[in-house]
């Protein structure tokens, strides 16, 4: 079995934990009260394309503070949420793109991202226009998708579904680089010893 790790991140009144909460157990809940002092963790099994894998869900935002310097560093995906009837939630997730694509800079290209515009079924109060977040997700390089937490358990289900196969791709390519990596500086060793005991002879 594989293991993931994702972390969703949002601003307050964003809704990031009622998209979690359904995703996690089918069930919408408008209001969620975390009992976690700054986070919370979950944890959920689940096969994908007959594979298992042991999900891990990070989120830093469980309270009004959101932590989110400590799962930038090591997630292997995030989910990052805003509000489509606000527009400060949006402005927010914008700042939160930047955080992770200047802390995984490196490597973000490898890094799975999705921006999700909840509360989709507030479009008659909408303050965010689709296609200004569609071009927000291009120029991060990540999927964007509206979702209703309230309306729709399948959507936020495919939603994680293709981040979670993207965080998978993302692990096995760091993990075949990491051996060709390791089979180049084990050869080069080789060489290196040989070598000398050649010119020695």
């Amino acid at each position: 079995s594989c293991e993931v790790t994702v972390s969703p991140v949002q601003s307050q009144a964003a809704g990031s934990l009622p998209v979690l909460v359904r995703f996690l157990t089918r069930r919408f809940i408008g209001e969620y009260a975390s009992n976690a002092s700054e986070y919370s963790l979950y944890h959920k099994r689940l096969s994908i394309d007959g594979r298992q894998l042991n999900l891990e869900v990070f989120d830093p935002c469980s309270q009004a503070r959101c932590i989110l310097e400590e799962p930038v560093d090591w997630a292997d995906g995030f989910v990052v949420v805003y509000n489509i009837s606000d527009r400060t939630s949006f402005i927010n997730a914008k700042n939160i793109l930047r955080q992770i694509r200047e802390a995984r800079m490196d490597n973000y290209m490898e890094v799975p991202v999705c921006l999700v515009g909840n509360k989709q079924d507030l479009c008659h109060a909408r303050q965010v226009r689709e296609e200004e977040a569609r071009c927000l997700a291009q120029e991060n390089r990540c999927h964007f998708q509206e979702v209703s937490a309230a309306e729709s358990y399948q959507d936020i289900a495919n939603l994680f579904t293709q981040l979670i196969r993207q965080v998978m791709e993302h692990l096995k390519y760091r993990a075949d680089r990491r051996r060709y990596s390791g089979s180049k500086s084990m050869a080069k060793l080789i060489n290196n010893v040989f070598g000398k005991r050649r010119k020695s002879v």
